[in-house]
């Protein structure tokens, strides 16, 4: 009867550790070390860290009760090795389960940058430096024929190859990862332009015979003409019927592009400047694009608006005057640039 007896009180103590156990673990594992705790914080998972340094660091910033049950989650999980390094945003109010979904899932904390319509790489390289992302001269290094992207980006094929990258920097808001390398970010941005220069409009292009490198020329002087996609089209028509001609373009942005200044007036000196961005002095498109256009404008290169004008003026206003004669483009000058 004793013997019994104390088999009954050994299994009865066994089960009450067991249970024991089993809800110290589900607490560990599924109860936040602090429940309604609103502030979040970053957690930082370097690279080459593995599950054990991972789950100490956790447990030590307080965002977790125990390292080792994190641990034991993630193995049983089958997750263990699928951490992933990165910034974090994390809460002692999130559970382990949680924690570890967003680790595995790589939902790293992210900036936001956002690169203009008509900017060109001095531009971009100056705001990523101000952004903290870049130093302005490792982008403009990167991007100026430092590193060959054409075999990846078929779309730089018909770029010359001793030119940059100028014309192909998307204009568009980007997310970028602390500690993202400038390499990967010009990857990303290159990317996102062979996505927006999608299959019809490539096939435009090569209906019209012309190339890419072109249009993207083309569109890098609309794009810093002019702000409407009205006026986009009637420039875009102006630009490529005095290419046909043989005129001058005399596009006063490239020779703002040349000299560097911002919304100066172009003087007559200026466009005596030996250079291939001059479109005063040298008939064709400037050697390249000027800027990084926008999907309006490589639209508006790609469908030019007939019209009888050949002269058209900005107005300080923004306003757009266009005149069929030069001696109309005279007065609008005389009229609306005093």
């Amino acid at each position: 009867m004793k013997k019994s007896s104390q088999k009954i009180i050994t299994a009865a103590s066994f089960l009450f550790f067991v249970l024991t156990l089993a809800v110290f673990v589900w607490e560990g594992i599924y109860v936040p070390k602090t429940p309604g705790f609103k502030e979040t914080k970053i957690f930082s998972a370097e690279k080459g860290e593995g599950t054990k340094q991972i789950s100490i660091n956790l447990e030590k910033q307080g965002f977790i009760k125990y390292g080792f049950l994190f641990r034991f989650y993630a193995l049983t999980r089958g997750v263990a090795d699928k951490l992933q390094a990165g910034d974090y945003l994390l809460s002692p109010s999130m559970a382990m389960p949680e924690i570890t979904k967003k680790l595995v899932s790589g939902d790293i904390v992210r900036e936001k940058i956002t690169i203009i319509e008509g900017w060109n790489i001095r531009d971009i390289s100056f705001y990523l430096e101000e952004q903290g992302v870049s130093k302005a001269a490792d982008f403009s290094t990167l991007v100026n024929s430092a590193r060959d992207f054409s075999e990846d980006f078929d779309f730089l094929s018909s770029k010359p190859e001793i030119l940059s990258l100028e014309g192909y920097l998307f204009p568009d808001t980007y997310e970028i990862q602390k500690g993202e390398s400038t390499e990967e970010l010009v990857r990303n941005i290159l990317k996102n332009f062979g996505e927006k220069l999608t299959p019809e409009l490539r096939e435009e292009i090569k209906e019209q015979d012309k190339t890419i490198f072109e249009i993207i020329t083309m569109a890098s002087l609309i794009e810093k003409e002019v702000k409407t996609m009205p006026d986009k089209k009637l420039v875009s028509g102006v630009l490529w019927k005095r290419l046909e001609s043989g005129m001058p373009l005399q596009v006063d942005a490239t020779i703002s592009y040349i000299t560097g200044k911002k919304n100066a007036k172009v003087l007559i000196v200026d466009t005596q400047i030996d250079s291939r961005y001059n479109t005063y002095k040298y008939l064709g498109l400037p050697r390249g694009p000027i800027s990084n256009p926008g999907l309006e404008s490589i639209i508006a290169a790609l469908s030019p608006e007939n019209s009888q004008y050949w002269y058209y003026l900005s107005t300080p206003e923004g306003e757009t005057i266009f005149s069929r004669t030069f001696e109309e483009h005279n007065q609008a000058r005389a009229k609306y640039l005093k």
